[in-house]
């Protein structure tokens, strides 16, 4: 029997492009590292030029492009994706961009914390106070956490420290700005920035919650298809952060 959902979702998916290249491939420029679809540039939304800092995430990028098949499918290019967002909307906003990353630490996910089961519990302890004691020791952020969702005010200092360590530049700055939109963690982000955290040990402090329940409820197939997409994302995040390091 057909599930009666699907027709509609099939109306809804967009039409693809076909794939018109050969080969994608990179080439240094006055800008950086670009992009080549058999020799032709590759252009952002606007129209800008898709180049990058360094030969390692443009090479990245252009391997996402040739894994591309019969169409060119952009849910399944999320490197693409966040660099045309770094290239279009960061570059030229970054105080903004880092004005709602403070945001996000003033109300972080970590700092908020169930009362019960007590399993539960345990496990958001395990995960979130390690990245508290790495804010404390290595930022000079000392956050303070609470039980239930009740709004609880951090000191200002807290907060300047923390947003002291946000990057400058919008390549890094856009992948932190990724990470902690998917997370709802300001504080995860940027331990996967400094290397404190991996992208994996990221994702599992970000879904602590979410794997709980769905351990108690089972798991649903359209939410595991969204989950899916938002770790290729964080995965696309990881990538800027560790090609344009250092």
């Amino acid at each position: 029997m057909k599930n009666p959902i699907d027709a509609p979702r099939r109306g809804a998916r967009p039409v693809l492009r076909q794939r018109f290249y050969v080969n994608a491939s990179t080439v240094a420029v006055p800008e950086g590292h670009a992009v080549r679809l058999d020799d032709k540039p590759v252009l952002t939304p606007a129209r800008r030029a898709l180049a990058v800092p360094t030969p390692a995430l443009a090479a990245a990028i252009a391997a996402e492009w040739d894994a591309q098949h019969e169409s060119i499918d952009p849910a399944k290019m999320p490197l693409t994706r966040l660099v045309n967002v770094i290239i279009d909307g960061v570059a030229e906003r970054r105080a903004l961009v880092a004005a709602e990353i403070v945001k996000y630490l003033a109300s972080d996910l970590t700092l908020y914390r169930a009362a019960s089961p007590a399993a539960l519990v345990e496990r958001q302890r395990l995960q979130w106070d390690p990245v508290l004691a790495w804010a404390a020791e290595t930022l000079g952020a000392h956050f303070e956490t609470t039980v239930g969702v009740t709004h609880l005010a951090q000191a200002e200092q807290t907060l300047r420290a923390a947003g002291a360590a946000i990057p400058d530049d919008a390549w890094r700055l856009g992948a932190v700005h990724s990470v902690t939109t998917l997370t709802g963690s300001a504080l995860l982000a940027l331990a996967l920035a400094r290397g404190r955290l991996s992208a994996d040990e990221t994702w599992e402090a970000a879904n602590v919650d979410e794997d709980w329940n769905m351990e108690q409820w089972g798991r649903d197939d359209l939410a595991l298809e969204r989950r899916a997409s938002r770790f290729a994302e964080l995965g696309a995040a990881a990538t800027v952060l560790r090609c344009v390091a250092g």
